[in-house]
C-alpha cells in the first residue's frame, strides 16, 4: 500500500500575519516621518542661525561673520552699479543737494602772491616779451587751508621760592599743570591722547604711535591710559554723572538701547569668584543727539537698567526695542515707540525663511517705510499730523498683512516652540500702538538706531564732556568730548 506524500507547508503568510506586518511598517513610517519633520525644522533653524547677521536680526555688526560682511559689501556695490540714471543727468551734486564744499574765507590769515605767468597756455608765447603785446588781466584767486607744522614746545619754568621769617618754611611758586622738579606733558598733548583713543576708538598702543607720526610727540601707551584715567577722575569728582542724569530726565523724549560688551576677562568678587552676568553697555540719548550717555552694567537685567537712575520717575516718551527689561517702565511713560529699525531687521529675517510663504513680512516692512516717509514729508511741510485718510489706509494695510502673517505661520512646525513668523506677527498685532506712535506724535522718532550706533562706538556727551565706563568692574576710563557737540559750541574739542 502506497502512502501519499504530505503536502508541503504553504509559504504564503496568512492575512493576519500580513496585517500585523503592515501595522509594524506603518508605525515605522509614522516614526520616520515625525523624525524627518523634526530634522527639517532643526535644519531650518540652523540655517536661520547661520544666516543671522546685523541686517536681519539684532546681532551687532561686530559679530557678523566674514561671509556676511562680504555679501553686504557686494550687495551695496551691485545696488550702486544697477541704478538707472537719466541720460540728461549731469555728474556731481544735483539741484537742491546741500553741498559740503569749503567756502572762501572773507578774512584769510595771510595773503600770498603767485609768480606772474611767463608763458601763454594757449599758443606758448612769451608773456614777458613786449613784442607779444601781453597785458595784465583781472587777477584770479584761490585759497588753501592747511595746518601749521606741529612743533612740541618745551617750556622751562623758573619757580621762585621764599622762606618764611616766622616758621622758616620755604614756599615754591606754582607753574601750570606741573609740580616743581618734574617734567610732564601739557594739557594739549593730554587732550590729543584722549581724543584719539576714546573718540577715535583707537587702542592705547596705536594712539601712541599715531601721536608720534602726526604730532611728532613720542608718548607711551601708559601715558595714554593715564590721560584717560585722569579725565575720568575729574569728571567723576565734578559730578558729571548727576548732571547727565538730570539733563536726560528733563527731556520729553529719550531713546535707549543695550548691547553686549566684549571684555578680555570677567571681574571677580571679594570671594574670588567670577561675578555673575554678562557685561553690557546701555545708551540713553535725545533724538537729536544733544545728550548721549553711555553706561556700563554687569548684566542687562531689569534691576540693572532700573539702577541707572534715569528712567525711574521719568514720564516722557521712550523709543526702544522690545527687550523685556524695558517693559518695567511702560506703565509710567507717556508712550513707547518700538524701534522700527529693529522690527525691520526681524521682518527681513522672517522673510528670508521663505520669501513666498512669509511674503507678508516684506509687505509690513514696506508699509512702515512708507509711513516714515509720509511723516517726514508732513514735518517738512510744517504739519503737525498726518492726513487722517492716509494714516487710516496705512494702518489698515498693516493690520491686514499682520493678520495674514498670523494665519500663515500659526500651524507651521518649528523645532522649538512657535514659528518665528508667528511670534513676530503676534507681537506686531499686540503692540501695534507702540509700533505706530511716531505717526501720531511727531516729536518721537520711528527708530533708536543712533542709540545702537552709540553703543557700538562707546561714545557719550553732554555740554562738551563725556566718559567711557568699561564693564565689568567699574573701571572708568575718560573719553573726550563728542566732536559734533564740541564743534557746535563755543569751546573747541581739545580745550573741552
Amino acid at each position: 500500500m502506497v502512502v501519499p506524500a504530505a503536502a508541503p507547508p504553504s509559504l504564503s503568510p496568512s492575512y493576519e500575519e500580513l496585517a500585523g506586518l503592515v501595522a509594524v511598517l506603518a508605525g515605522r513610517v509614522d516614526g520616520l516621518e515625525a523624525e524627518n519633520t523634526g530634522l527639517r525644522a532643526e535644519i531650518a533653524e540652523l540655517r536661520r542661525r547661520l544666516g543671522m547677521n546685523s541686517g536681519n536680526s539684532s546681532t551687532p555688526p561686530s559679530k557678523d561673520p566674514i561671509a556676511a560682511k562680504a555679501e553686504r559689501k557686494a550687495k551695496r556695490s551691485a545696488d550702486r552699479s544697477s541704478r538707472e540714471r537719466s541720460k540728461d543727468r549731469k555728474p556731481g551734486g544735483q539741484p537742491g543737494h546741500k553741498g559740503a564744499g569749503l567756502m572762501p574765507a572773507a578774512v584769510p590769515d595771510r595773503t600770498e602772491s603767485a609768480e606772474v605767468p611767463a608763458q601763454c597756455r594757449g599758443c606758448g608765447a612769451d608773456l614777458a616779451d613786449p613784442a607779444t603785446g601781453a597785458s595784465d588781466a583781472i587777477a584770479a584767486w584761490a585759497q588753501v587751508w592747511d595746518i601749521l607744522p606741529v612743533v612740541m614746545e618745551k617750556v622751562h619754568w623758573q619757580l621762585p621760592r621764599r622762606r618764611c621769617g616766622c616758621c622758616q618754611k620755604a614756599t615754591t611758586a606754582d607753574a601750570p599743570h606741573v609740580q616743581a622738579g618734574s617734567v610732564v606733558y601739557g594739557p594739549d598733548i593730554n587732550a590729543a591722547a584722549v581724543l584719539l583713543s576714546a573718540e577715535g576708538n583707537v587702542p592705547a598702543e596705536r594712539t601712541a604711535a599715531l601721536m608720534e607720526a602726526l604730532l611728532g610727540t613720542p608718548v607711551s601707551s601708559g601715558f595714554v591710559a593715564r590721560a584717560l584715567a585722569r579725565l575720568a577722575q575729574r569728571l567723576q569728582a565734578a559730578g558729571f554723572d548727576a548732571a547727565m542724569k538730570a539733563a536726560l530726565q528733563a527731556e520729553d523724549v529719550l531713546c535707549g538701547d543695550e548691547t553686549p560688551a566684549n571684555v578680555i576677562t570677567k571681574d571677580t568678587g571679594p570671594d574670588g569668584e567670577t561675578v555673575p552676568g554678562a557685561p553690557h553697555a546701555v545708551t540713553l540719548r535725545t533724538p537729536d543727539a544733544r545728550l548721549i550717555w553711555y553706561a556700563a552694567m554687569g548684566s542687562r537685567s531689569g534691576p540693572a537698567i532700573a539702577g541707572l537712575g534715569v528712567l525711574e520717575g521719568w514720564h516722557g516718551y521712550l523709543v526702544r526695542d522690545d527687550y523685556a527689561a524695558w517693559h518695567q517702565f511702560d506703565a509710567r511713560l507717556a508712550g513707547v515707540q518700538q524701534c522700527a529699525a529693529h522690527l525691520i531687521r526681524h521682518l527681513k529675517g522672517v522673510l528670508e525663511l521663505h520669501p513666498q510663504w512669509q511674503a507678508w513680512a516684506g509687505h509690513v516692512r514696506d508699509i512702515l517705510r512708507e509711513a516714515a516717509a509720509a511723516v517726514q514729508a508732513a514735518r517738512s511741510g510744517k504739519k503737525t499730523e498726518l492726513d487722517p485718510g492716509l494714516l487710516a489706509d496705512l494702518r489698515a494695510r498693516y493690520d491686514e498683512q499682520v493678520a495674514r502673517g498670523i494665519t500663515t505661520s500659526r500651524l507651521r512646525t518649528w523645532h522649538k516652540g512657535r514659528h518665528p513668523g508667528y511670534n513676530l506677527a503676534r507681537r506686531l498685532r499686540d503692540k501695534a500702538e507702540q509700533v505706530w506712535l511716531f505717526t501720531r506724535e511727531f516729536r518721537v522718532p520711528w527708530t533708536n538706531d543712533l542709540a545702537s550706533h552709540c553703543t557700538s562706538w562707546g561714545r557719550c556727551a553732554v555740554s562738551g564732556l563725556a566718559w567711557w565706563s568699561w564693564c565689568p568692574g567699574a573701571r572708568i576710563v575718560a573719553c573726550a568730548s563728542d566732536i559734533s557737540g564740541a564743534a557746535g559750541g563755543s569751546v573747541g574739542v581739545a580745550p573741552a
